[in-house]
């Protein structure tokens, strides 16, 4: 017996509501809080205005969004097993003669697609959000340009001096050691007028300083000079220079291809954003586990007494897939497990498990 159209379009329909009013009210929840923080960061500068603030607040809830959707799957589709428990609707389906599997497919083909195109299309959108958020909070807040920017050609730099700016150019990036390969240094003084120009081998940062091996200086209406070894002083650490980079929820599904090539010619590691990127592709099947998860402890009839404590062991049980699915991708970010194991795992194993445990609580 297959199940009807109208029913399958009922259920799928239902549970999607419930999860754009969950996901609605948990964002407004986040909005409040993180409003309020940056309301507190801005109290320190009195040129911030309050429309700013409740516009930064507004473009950093996708950043956060990614992080809420996996609960507001599982909630809803708890909800949405409760409200069909209390109404019998679960009752009238069972004694029409559908299968557990037959009813729960429309839900899960509904987290399926909502996975699809939170990844495919609200996924780029919220990265231009939280893209221009990061924008906002440098302007208002921290007060700083950003560093570093990175292109086929190789990394791009730009430092403040006392006397002005200078500009650096490297082909690529020898790491862990932060050895810059081919490097060129433009100085221009604070009028933006330029001063010199340094051709390296090779430059280095280590305390304090750039140090530039096998440097040929060059000025205007000057004469070429060969210099072993060249230091300019600097205030920048290597840790500031890697906050610098694009985080990873500022980079399109899309685009994360091709910054992650651009990264590694470059020299660097591309391990956090290969996760990121395995991450989002492992979002729908994640997504398809919380609903077996709340079908799990959601579909026994109302008159079991345990049906509390199965429901808050449904809601750890959330939290506990979150807090593996983090460690997991903090371990594959520091290159101890493959970044695929490290990404796909968490999703995996509670998709197995919310399908063992069908398995085994129900008979067909």
């Amino acid at each position: 017996m297959t199940i009807p159209e109208v029913l399958s379009r009922y259920l799928g329909g239902r549970f999607t509501l419930n999860l754009l009013v969950l996901l609605a009210a948990l964002l407004g929840i986040v909005y409040l809080f993180d409003t309020v923080e940056l309301i507190r960061r801005a109290s320190k500068f009195p040129d911030v205005a309050l429309p700013v603030v409740l516009q930064m607040g507004l473009f950093k809830l996708p950043e956060v969004g990614q992080v809420v959707f996996p609960f507001a799957v599982l909630f809803s589709a708890m909800y949405t097993f409760w409200q069909l428990n209390r109404s019998y609707e679960l009752v009238v389906v069972r004694a029409a003669g559908m299968s557990v599997w037959q009813f729960l497919a429309p839900i899960t083909g509904a987290a399926l697609l909502v996975g699809i195109v939170a990844v495919t299309i609200v996924n780029p959108l919220g990265s231009l959000f939280v893209g221009k958020f990061e924008e906002m909070e440098q302007q208002h807040l921290t007060r700083q340009q950003k560093l570093v920017t990175f292109f086929q050609e190789g990394l791009w730099l730009r430092q403040e001096t006392g006397s002005g700016y200078v500009i650096m150019h490297a082909e690529t990036i020898d790491m862990p050691g932060w050895e810059l390969v081919d490097t060129m240094a433009l100085f221009f003084d604070d009028k933006n007028i330029f001063r010199q120009r340094i051709d390296a081998e090779r430059a280095t940062l280590r305390n304090g300083e750039w140090r530039f091996f096998g440097a040929h200086l060059s000025a205007p209406r000057a004469d070429t000079l060969l210099i072993k070894e060249y230091s300019l002083p600097t205030a920048l650490t290597r840790q500031e220079i890697e906050e610098s980079f694009s985080s990873p929820a500022s980079m399109s599904f899309w685009q994360l291809p091709g910054f992650m090539s651009v990264l590694e010619s470059t020299g660097f590691d591309a391990t956090r954003l290969r996760i990121h990127y395995h991450t989002l592709l492992a979002q729908p099947l994640l997504f398809a586990a919380m609903v077996l998860l709340a079908a799990c402890v959601s579909l026994r009839p109302p008159r079991y007494r345990a049906s509390l404590y199965m429901v808050s062991g449904g809601i750890l049980l959330g939290f506990v897939i979150f807090f593996v699915s983090s460690y997991l991708q903090a371990l594959g970010a520091s290159g101890q497990i493959p970044v695929i194991l490290a990404a796909w795992s968490a999703p995996m194993m509670a998709f197995l498990l919310g399908l063992g445990v069908m398995l085994n609580l129900e008979d067909g």
